[in-house]
């Protein structure tokens, strides 16, 4: 039988314990407690509404807490109180569910703690939202400080604004047509005018096309970096860092098969899950092997590829939207880290170009560090030609953030 709903809210407070203690990210810790519990298709949506709102808004949430409950709370009612909040300020779930079900998510000895904090944030709920506008932007939006400072000194004030309120809506799902396995079966979305073959899922995903291979689940902004490579047929393609595949489909997709791609990742546990993805969309590799780019590249790939794609690790500051956590687990520190990563990566990927080669550089921040800086700098130390770049910002493209520039022998 289905869990009852509290199990629900039991599932998010137990997520959250597992998150903070740096267990998982979010988007897997929903499926690990929806299936522990057995939850419904429904219950299961209501726990990733619950848990990512909480993620979304957790500073927020952590200031009404602070103005509705004086005195110390320990780990775990704090993070019922953030469950219950969630649902009566951000949600907006019906009040006694929210205030009923929650309640019984917490221990004994603080339930009578857990009813009051909720039941003040219904009756003061008016007051709550008349004060948003006048709270600092980083608090309003649930944002670090560090954060919201870089990026006013990137943007400016008015930009950094509508990025911090895109990150908290809820991301739309994507999807590409598999030009390698056409259908006849109809579409459920939304043609995107600005970016062709995607759609705008309407509904629930369809599996019996995802399944066979006819549709992958995908952003346009993924597309920039393939578009700027224009891999031809025939030519030999390396895709360095390529699990769980997205990237790898669209240039298969550009020059008609995957006989001449080789597909690469760091990752030992990540290959099975490449492998299965390139299987079901009709796609063969050359081959696919696990290679740590940050380290020399074999031998045997030494001036053997016409084209790479490094679509390197980085911050994600582009797709925050998407992964609700980022802003939580980066700091300031790692993107110059990433940074020192990315080009190793770089120096390492130059030796495998055929002459008159090319690299398309990739990452999803909005960070010129990790971005155009470290691009132009590494162009120049080569005696390299940066041919073309694209930077897309999610708030004036509509879609996930990217960067992706190509540099050419």
């Amino acid at each position: 039988m289905p869990a009852k709903n509290f199990h629900v809210r039991q599932a998010a407070v137990s997520a959250l314990r597992a998150w903070a203690k740096g267990h998982d990210y979010a988007e897997s810790l929903v499926e690990r407690h929806a299936q522990r519990r057995m939850l419904s298709k429904s219950d299961r949506g209501l726990l990733q509404a619950i848990l990512f709102g909480v993620l979304r808004n957790r500073r927020l949430i952590d200031h009404w807490i602070s103005k509705l409950r004086q005195g110390k709370l320990d780990a775990e009612t704090r993070d019922v109180l953030r469950v219950g909040l969630c649902q009566i300020l951000i949600l907006q779930i019906p009040d006694h569910a929210a205030v009923n079900e929650t309640v019984e998510a917490g221990k004994a000895p603080v339930r009578s703690l857990i009813n009051a904090v909720l039941r003040k944030a219904i009756t003061t709920r008016k007051e709550l939202m008349e004060e948003l506008d006048d709270l600092p932007p980083a608090v309003r939006h649930s944002h670090p400080d560090w954060l919201y400072n870089r990026w006013r000194k990137s943007f400016g004030k008015a930009e950094t604004l509508a990025i911090m309120e895109w990150n908290n809506r809820p991301a739309e799902t994507f999807f590409r047509l598999n030009p390698l396995s056409p259908t006849d079966a109809e579409i459920p979305g939304e043609k995107l005018s600005h970016s062709p073959d995607y759609y705008e899922l309407e509904g629930k995903i369809p599996t019996d096309l995802l399944a066979s291979g006819a549709i992958y689940i995908q952003d346009p902004a993924t597309r920039h970096c393939v578009k700027l490579m224009a891999p031809k047929p025939g030519e030999t393609v390396l895709d360095a860092c390529a699990a769980p595949g997205g990237k790898a489909f669209l240039i298969a997709a550009a020059q008609g098969s995957g006989e001449n791609l080789t597909c690469t990742d760091s990752n030992e546990k990540r290959i099975p899950r490449l492998e299965q993805n390139l299987s079901r969309l009709k796609i063969q590799p050359a081959e696919i092997s696990v290679h740590d780019w940050r380290t020399p590249a074999p031998e045997r790939f030494h001036g053997a590829f016409d084209a790479i794609l490094l679509d390197v690790p980085c911050s994600n500051t582009g797709v925050i939207r998407r992964r609700v956590d980022v802003r939580w687990r980066l700091q300031a520190a790692d993107i110059e880290n990433l940074a020192t990563i990315q080009t190793s990566i770089l120096e390492n990927a130059l030796p495998c170009l055929k002459p008159g080669g090319r690299i398309v550089y990739s990452t999803c921040s909005i960070e010129v560090s990790e971005n155009i800086d470290l691009v132009k700098a590494f162009a120049e130390k080569h005696h390299l030609k940066v041919k073309a770049k694209t930077r897309i910002i999610p708030t004036q493209h509509g879609t996930d953030g990217a960067f992706a520039a190509v540099i050419s022998v």
